[in-house]
């Protein structure tokens, strides 16, 4: 179960900057939250950071910071979150314009992944893949909570051997509120090629 929830928190999140960059980093910028510690079941701190609602809906803003060829680059985007007990958790990001980049979805062990540009989408069960915990090497996570409700408003996600910082800040939650009958339903536009979950591993995004 722990590798399982692992591997679909390197699934959610490499996509994200992959879509964005390539080639090597050098160096990982300073970490903004400093008590951030390396865990080995991250989705698992992921999901617990929201295990005090039934369910949540909340806007997010979600910042990559990363080195490639020696250049500092930093990406902003705005997305969406979903959360529902026990293990329902879907992240939609977009461009500042508007435009879809990405929507991750997972429930009960399987993992959905489309990414508009390039019209590919991923799916099947995260326990079909095997090596990618280990070639994403340690993650470091820290959140930053609410004091009002005690949900994260800030959860910040460093790759160490990717040398990367994802950064997500989240706004307007709505704890408890029934959500959209199809806020957990998986579907493919059309036009769109659906390929096998164990090809995501192979794929340049996470190089």
């Amino acid at each position: 179960m722990k590798m399982t929830r692992k591997l679909f928190f390197l699934l959610l999140v490499l996509p994200v900057f992959g879509i964005f960059l390539s080639g090597c980093p050098k160096k990982i910028p300073e970490p903004a939250i400093q008590e951030g510690k390396v865990v080995l079941d991250p989705i698992q701190q992921f999901l617990e950071a929201f295990s005090i609602a039934e369910s949540l809906e909340a806007k997010a803003s979600i910042r990559i910071d990363t080195v490639r060829n020696g250049e500092k680059l930093s990406f902003a985007l705005n997305g969406d979150l979903l959360y529902q007990k026990p293990n329902h958790l879907r992240l939609m990001g977009y461009h500042p314009f508007g435009m879809g980049l990405f929507d991750a979805l997972f429930k009960d062990g399987s993992f959905f992944l489309l990414i508009p540009m390039q019209k590919k989408a991923y799916e099947g069960e995260v326990r079909e893949i095997d090596g990618l915990a280990e070639r994403a090497g340690p993650i470091q996570i820290a959140t930053e909570k609410d004091d009002a409700n005690g949900i994260p408003k800030r959860i910040q996600i460093v790759l160490l051997d990717k040398e990367t910082r994802i950064e997500l800040r989240l706004k307007d939650a709505r704890l408890n509120t029934p959500l959209p009958g199809d806020s957990f339903q998986w579907i493919v536009p059309e036009g769109v090629e659906v390929r096998p979950l164990t090809r995501l591993l192979r794929s340049k995004e996470l190089r």
